[in-house]
């Protein structure tokens, strides 16, 4: 059956058809109305206005999916996306999964897919088509003024407008290639005429576009500014470096994406896309870019000189929707969206490094999705939860600013701060249970940074694991199993669902994680294993 909810066309269980998954933006947001997922604004100001709304919005449990209309100044139908991938349900219509899961579902189907995907992908390569509606509209010369869409100055310290939040910059490997999307900030300069393009180092994309500098003094780029949310997922996360997320994508949904190659540079764009830029960087072509609330909840960094593109066409769909997706203190627009895929990708890498025990994994919004990661495992020898926290700091989904590490038993749900905290308070001795591992991937982000010429950073690891040698004599835990809370929630529900006294989902045993005890004589307390 999960086969069948992963290939998009699923059944009800009544037996009739589930909508295809929705394979470009609009399709997308129709499909995200009929669900009551989509709040429509009308009015609302680039000037900050939208950006605020989108942020009060993400505070919202869940938040809604936001589309921003007749925006002042600009024409009816001129549209702004936000929230698009921030809860669970939205992020499984985009996958091609049953609509009705909820977290702790999205995290079980998500079990062992990213393996999957990375095996899976050379068979899903684009095809390349040779027109599309992103055609619809092309613009060059001195027609070029991004200021005609209604780019959100998002934050009140912002250095300028972002068009570039929600976007894949594409790049490609001059020696082989390889096509890469990354989810860099893109801001508008020079009066709509020019974009900078800030892609940190360790980047693929700065990789690829700096080799091309070394090789032939000027770079390729093209940058999609409103696609399917499927490809925000795949160019916001660290697909493995040997693999196209076009590719990726492909392999994510079981269907090979369609795309139209620039006129320019021959680059792929999404075929479908809604407003794409063309054209080149050069080396010595710099502009001050700056600065921005980014993902860690601070203005990272002084404003600074970014690559800055030369603009040679832009190509866009009638009525253009823009994907914003901008960053902020979290939980922000795809905190979620990161702490889901990053959490699959964490735990499949354990477990494709020979990890045993593997219960669940988890990069907490609270850290944006990399600064504070958890991981359950079910002890088997000394030394196993110690091994799975070095691995997990430094796994390629996690090495680009992660900051702290916990691991904890299996009978510790990974996605409860409230449980973590808990067992690093009562099984985490800070003098023998805390390392610290130093000159690790850090980031021109980090708030904490003091030499941006040198963007290291520590990390801590903090066993919060009973201690091996006493797990049999370690004192048991004063609350009921897991099963057995939820055997009681259903059958007491109309109690828990007065709204006077709301229960608050941390409250629900997580079904990602699940040891119950079986109930043994007194004193003994003997835990099921689920498979990883």
């Amino acid at each position: 059956m999960l086969l069948l909810l992963w290939r998009g066309m699923s059944l009800e269980r009544n037996g009739t058809a589930r909508p295809s998954r929705p394979p470009d933006v609009r399709s997308w947001v129709e499909r995200i109305d009929q669900l009551g997922e989509l709040q429509h604004v009308s009015g609302a100001n680039w000037d900050l206005e939208i950006g605020t709304i989108s942020e009060i919005n993400y505070r919202r449990k869940p938040p809604a999916a936001l589309l921003f209309d007749n925006v002042p100044g600009y024409p009816p139908g001129y549209r702004v996306l936000t929230g698009s991938l921030a809860n669970a349900r939205r992020m499984a219509v985009t996958l091609g999964l049953s609509d009705d899961l909820d977290t702790p579902g999205l995290v079980e189907a998500l079990r062992g897919k990213p393996l999957e995907w990375e095996a899976a992908a050379s068979r899903f390569e684009p095809v390349v088509i040779d027109d599309g509606p992103i055609l619809e509209n092309v613009l060059k010369g001195d027609d070029i003024d991004l200021t005609r869409f209604p780019v959100p100055l998002w934050h009140e310290r912002d250095g300028g407008r972002y068009i570039g939040t929600g976007c894949a910059v594409v790049t490609s490997d001059p020696a082989t290639g390889r096509v890469n999307l990354g989810a860099y900030r893109v801001m508008l300069q020079e009066d709509g005429r020019s974009v900078t393009i800030d892609a940190q180092a360790g980047k693929q994309g700065r990789a690829q576009y700096s080799d091309w500098f070394a090789q032939h003094g000027r770079a390729p780029v093209l940058v999609s500014f409103g696609h399917d949310p499927l490809l925000l997922m795949v160019a916001g996360t660290e697909v493995p470096a040997s693999i196209s997320e076009y590719a990726y994508a492909g392999a994510m949904v079981g269907e090979s994406l369609s795309v139209v190659c620039g006129k320019v540079t021959g680059l792929p764009m999404p075929a479908s896309a809604e407003i794409v830029v063309e054209g080149w960087l050069r080396p010595d072509r710099t502009l001050t870019e700056g600065p921005f609330g980014e993902w860690t909840g601070y203005y990272s960094g002084s404003p600074r000189p970014v690559p800055a593109m030369d603009i040679e066409r832009v190509y866009f769909r009638n009525d253009p929707i823009l994907l914003g997706a901008p960053p902020g203190k979290p939980p922000n627009d795809y905190s979620f969206m990161r702490a889901l895929l990053k959490s699959a990708m964490i735990q499949d890498a354990l477990v494709k490094a020979g990890v045993p025990g593997v219960r669940g994994v988890w990069a907490h919004e609270a850290g944006g999705g990399r600064l504070l990661i958890a991981v359950s495992i079910k002890q088997r020898f000394a030394g196993h939860s110690r091994q799975a926290g070095y691995l997990a700091a430094q796994a390629p989904a996690a090495g680009y600013m992660n900051r702290y590490v916990i691991v904890v038993d299996d009978d510790v749900d990974p996605t409860n701060l409230e449980e973590i905290m808990w067992a690093v308070s009562t099984r985490c001795d800070p003098a023998e249970d805390i390392d610290i591992m130093r000159k690790s991937w850090g980031s021109k982000l980090d708030p904490l940074l003091t030499n941006p010429a040198a963007p290291y950073n520590s990390r801590a690891l903090l066993d919060a694991c009973r201690p091996f040698e006493r797990l049999d004599s370690f004192p048991h835990v004063a609350e009921a199993s897991p099963s057995l809370v939820r055997e009681t929630l259903a059958r007491w529900r109309e109690l828990f669902v007065d709204p006077r006294f709301p229960l608050p989902a941390s409250a629900i045993p997580s079904g990602a994680v699940d040891a119950p005890p079986t109930r043994q004589s007194p004193g003994k307390t003997v835990v099921t294993e689920m498979t990883s």
